[in-house]
């Protein structure tokens, strides 16, 4: 068995106690994965400070929800990643719209990409995303550990393949006929 597989089945095991409201593996799950949880945060954010915050509110939001995670979907990581990294968006979002006491430095980049995001823009991003949720839901769960892996945590896919204990030409084939399938489901919910 892979260290990779050895910490999902651990995580997998502690979010389970989580969902009985087991306080002590609470700690445990906090101790095994907020270093790295707030490294994703930081990346977003850019201060201490903020990913602190959305580091607390995502464990606040892991408690409450560890009873609905379904490893099918995703590996237990790669669920709470997606959790702190819209945790920390929420956070920037209202930063930049000016709900919020807090400043945050943004490059020229960032201000680029936000300067037409209106309410309309932010509902089609909103639909975009359940859109993409959904067509990732027709996929195979470990074609879409895959994906996740290689596109939420920028993994190569050698990476991908070694943490999957999987050959590289499968996880490539994966990953291509994978994205082939999300590119033609979503061409069909758009065209619908």
């Amino acid at each position: 068995m892979s260290e990779e597989t050895d910490q999902n089945d651990r995580l997998y095991h502690l979010l389970a106690a989580v969902a009985l409201q087991d306080r002590k593996a609470f700690r445990a799950l906090y101790d095994a994965t907020s270093a790295k949880l707030f490294g994703v945060a930081l990346r977003v954010l850019r201060k201490d400070e903020l990913a602190e915050d959305a580091v607390q509110d995502a464990f606040v939001a892991i408690w409450h929800a560890a009873s609905g995670y379904q490893p099918h979907l995703a590996a237990p990581l790669t669920w709470m990643v997606t959790i702190v990294r819209n945790k920390a968006l929420d956070i920037l979002r209202r930063a930049r719209t000016g709900g919020a006491d807090v400043q945050v430095e943004l490059d020229d980049a960032d201000v680029r990409a936000d300067t037409a995001a209106g309410p309309y823009e932010l509902a089609q991003a909103s639909r975009d995303a359940r859109a993409l949720a959904d067509c990732m839901d027709t996929l195979a769960g470990r074609q879409r550990q895959a994906i996740g892996m290689a596109y939420l945590h920028d993994l190569s896919h050698s990476e991908v393949a070694g943490r999957l204990d999987l050959p590289i030409g499968t996880v490539k084939t994966w990953i291509r006929r994978g994205l082939e399938r999300l590119r033609e489901c979503l061409a069909k919910r758009e065209a619908a």
